[in-house]
């Protein structure tokens, strides 16, 4: 089982060049960073979490710049976004960047994807809510048409293009391993139907360890074999016998949510962490 570790990159927090050559030197596996493009001052959507949004929410840097700047600042880490809100992006610059970034990062970047939760924030974006998972689902269709196509073109109910060419290409082939985001049985469906991979978030809703079963006989049963959609473990507790559980039923990895905050208060965390990294080997 791998570790990552997930932050929303700030002005005011680690950077992420610090935060990359910190885990490496640590044997993390990846680092990963969420967005979000902005919060509307209306606030009509209440943050899933509880209470109230966290500043960082406010101060999220570009994830795709954040992450550059971490995999030119090593060698081995994986760089992912944790997740990127396709539902607000348009698919053919997406594509461009995600391609991108696997360049420079010589294939070291997983696409983490999700359809959000805050409803004012995409409708900024001219997204509808209600139908934001199909938007969500067609944009990575395009989006793999242009990856693996020198001639791409795509035809669906809402994204729509005729054929045109783009590089780069990524250098993961066919494509950089697609992650959806979300909870269970919608986002696991998702990711059965057209992922690579499902990333549940931890310390929500039902326990992941009562659910794996069952995403892995959704994956069958669609014909997918489960070994191709490995499960990524967002925010889980700091706990070693759960990490041993989650290990033993076969997670892939775990990625922590850290606070945005800096160097000092980070590293401390990262040495804790580390220490179960080393106790999990076992």
């Amino acid at each position: 089982m791998d570790f990552g570790v997930l932050m929303f990159f700030t002005d005011y927090a680690i950077s992420a060049v610090d935060l990359a050559k910190a885990l490496e030197d640590r044997g993390f596996e990846s680092v990963w960073a969420p967005e979000h493009s902005h919060i509307p001052t209306s606030r009509k959507t209440p943050f899933p979490g509880g209470g109230e949004l966290p500043k960082q929410y406010y101060d999220a840097m570009d994830p795709f710049v954040s992450l550059t700047a971490a995999a030119i600042a090593t060698t081995k880490l994986k760089v992912g976004t944790g997740v990127c809100l396709v539902q607000q992006r348009d698919p053919i610059q997406t594509a461009k960047l995600v391609a991108s970034v696997d360049q420079v990062s010589n294939g070291r970047f997983l696409f983490g994807v999700g359809g959000g939760w805050n409803q004012d924030e995409m409708e900024d974006h001219g997204t509808v809510f209600e139908s934001r998972f199909k938007l969500m689902r067609e944009r990575i269709e395009a989006m793999k048409e242009i990856w693996t196509k020198s001639k791409a073109e795509y035809h669906g109910d809402m994204v729509d293009f005729p054929e045109m060419m783009t590089w780069p290409k990524p250098v993961q082939k066919p494509y950089p391993p697609i992650l959806v985001g979300g909870g269970f049985p919608q986002a696991a469906r998702r990711a059965i139907r057209y992922g690579d991979g499902w990333c549940p978030v931890g310390r929500t809703g039902s326990s992941l360890l009562d659910v794996l079963e069952k995403y892995w006989q959704m994956a069958r049963d669609a014909g997918r074999d489960p070994e191709t959609l490995p499960v990524t473990l967002f925010n889980p507790a700091e706990d070693a016998g759960e990490l041993a559980r989650y290990r033993d039923m076969g997670v892939a990895r775990v990625v922590p949510m850290l606070l945005s905050e800096e160097r000092d208060k980070i590293l401390p965390v990262l040495d804790r962490w580390a220490a179960l990294i080393r106790r999990a080997a076992h």
